[in-house]
């Protein structure tokens, strides 16, 4: 017999802070207070590269291109995916531009067009279809179709964003090939035989993707608190990004909406376009943000990131659970349908 209370604590599972949120908080507050500094810095700077090759090596090798040729046969849906991933959130950090400087500071701006310029993420996306009990298998394909081509629009949108900020560089730019874009393509080419191995191991390799992550926290917070971050960034500027987040999310959500009712879309598959589609990697912004920007900016612009990352878990755990709520309730009505 189902336990009624279990979807209610799946849902506050995801409202409580997880370890690797926690962690985040304390490496901030660690390079906050004993930041990177002489001889160690550039050791710092040197794991986190290596990180970063080795973080992007591993998604290459762990993430099955034939996932996403096979969902090939629901590309509507996949197609609505990335519109929004890659054309509706740019285009709404677009139309932010005027605010910026007025009611949020300009490099915490600069952070919400980046972030709005990053793929969906995989783990989250497709475990909160799941509680909804949406199309598990499309969001599968529709989160891994979304970064693998965030390895390449990533970079090209953020450039084209920022370009008139000169917030990055064409050289930043290419860097995405040597430290990204080759090593994911080797991880790709090597999937076949080491991809079971990757698959066995994924507990253990998971803290390689978290732990890569919060070395380059710690050194982007780091170099960012020496160049004066806290001196920049007040509550105030925070309580800004914490709306500014929340508008977004909100915006798409609701855009998302209606499109999946526009298109007559079941169910299930709404569930996974809402939850795919209104996603940012935190996993996948860190590292692209510590190749494309400059070291002392890099704290402030992943700030925002940081801040959505855990504003999406919070309010996709409500709404995974009304989802849920509407499947069990058309189960019991369909039931009550004499056969």
């Amino acid at each position: 017999m189902t336990n009624p209370q279990a979807p209610r604590r799946r849902v506050l599972a995801w409202l409580r802070p997880d370890n690797f949120t926690l962690a985040l908080i304390g490496v901030v507050l660690l390079a906050s207070l004993l930041p990177a500094r002489g001889g160690f810095a550039p050791v710092v700077d040197w794991v986190g590269h290596a990180a970063i090759v080795l973080l992007f090596f591993l998604h290459g090798a762990n993430l099955p291109s034939e996932a996403v040729v096979a969902s090939l046969g629901q590309w509507r849906l996949h197609l609505m995916v990335l519109l929004s991933t890659y054309v509706l959130f740019p285009l709404i950090g677009i139309a932010l531009g005027p605010l910026s400087g007025v009611a949020i500071d300009p490099m915490l701006y600069t952070g919400l067009l980046f972030l709005c310029c990053l793929p969906s993420t995989v783990q989250s996306s497709i475990a909160f279809t799941s509680i909804a009990r949406g199309n598990v298998p499309v969001a599968i394909c529709a989160a891994s179709a979304s970064n693998l081509f965030g390895i390449v629009l990533t970079p090209l949108l953020t450039g084209l964003l920022l370009a008139s900020q000169s917030a990055i560089s064409l050289d930043a730019i290419w860097s995405i090939v040597g430290t990204i874009l080759l090593p994911f393509l080797a991880g790709q080419a090597l999937h076949s035989r080491i991809g079971g191995w990757i698959k066995r191991n994924k507990p253990t390799l998971s803290l390689v993707d978290r732990g890569s992550v919060l070395i380059m926290v710690y050194a982007a917070f780091g170099q960012s608190v020496i160049d004066g971050l806290w001196r920049t960034v007040s509550a105030i500027d925070l309580t800004a990004v914490i709306g500014f987040s929340l508008a977004i999310l909100a915006v798409v959500m609701l855009i998302l909406r209606g499109v999946s009712r526009l298109a007559h879309l079941p169910r299930g598959d709404e569930a996974a376009l809402i939850f795919c589609g209104s996603k940012k990697s935190l996993i996948t912004g860190v590292p692209m943000a510590s190749v494309l920007f400059p070291a002392a900016t890099v704290g402030a612009i992943v700030l925002p990131l940081m801040i959505f990352h855990q504003i999406q878990l919070i309010v996709c755990a409500f709404i995974a659970r009304a989802y849920e709520r509407r499947a069990i309730a058309e189960e019991l009505a369909a039931e009550k349908v004499p056969g």
